[in-house]
């Protein structure tokens, strides 16, 4: 069995909303509101190194699609095979696409061979329903000592108990907070 991780940019209030760009009003947050320290993201690094799959919900395969393929620094993403869960996309333009159409095919994927983990990187209420179905085993998040007050969190408001477990943790010099959880079972 494979195991899905979660990964996020997160401020301390749990939004996760256009870290890097998108429709927030203060979108960017990631680069333009706490300095750059090398050490923070390492973790980055290390994910696309494990993972063997992507997995995306709609919106943020949108934002990615046109803009990854065309980064080096995203490579091995863009060679990996890619899952888009949703109802409406058709055509996926990024090589190496397959498109889900329910968390019944994620449970069955997650169940296939294969090499590396499932790494869901952004895709909130994708990340929110996979975590209500039991599907998700582990959580990389990388915490801004930043509050937005408002945006998409990662979890959500009427969500289930769930027991988490530190396996990794660390804190870097620009306040960033690296967290690694189990999901407990």
């Amino acid at each position: 069995m494979r195991e899905i991780v979660v990964t996020e940019f997160m401020t301390l209030d749990g939004v996760i909303d256009s870290p890097g760009s998108g429709d927030h009003p203060r979108a960017g947050w990631v680069f333009k509101e706490v300095a750059f320290d090398l050490a923070a993201v390492e973790i980055k690094g290390r994910e696309q190194q494990e993972a063997g799959a992507l997995l995306l919900g709609r919106t943020s395969y949108d934002e990615f699609a046109p803009v990854w393929p065309t980064m080096e620094e995203f490579a091995d993403y863009n060679r990996m095979p890619k899952y888009v869960v949703s109802s409406t996309l058709s055509d996926p333009s990024w090589s190496n696409t397959r498109v889900l159409r329910s968390l019944d095919e994620v449970a069955r994927l997650k169940q296939e061979d294969g090499e590396g983990t499932i790494l869901v990187h952004g895709s909130a209420n994708l990340a929110q329903q996979l975590l209500a179905a039991g599907l998700v085993d582990r959580y990389h998040l990388l915490v801004y000592p930043i509050v937005l007050g408002s945006g998409k969190r990662l979890f959500a408001d009427d969500g289930a108990f769930t027991k988490l477990a530190v396996t990794e943790h660390d804190v870097y010099g620009n306040g960033v907070t690296k967290l690694v959880y189990d999901v407990v079972r």
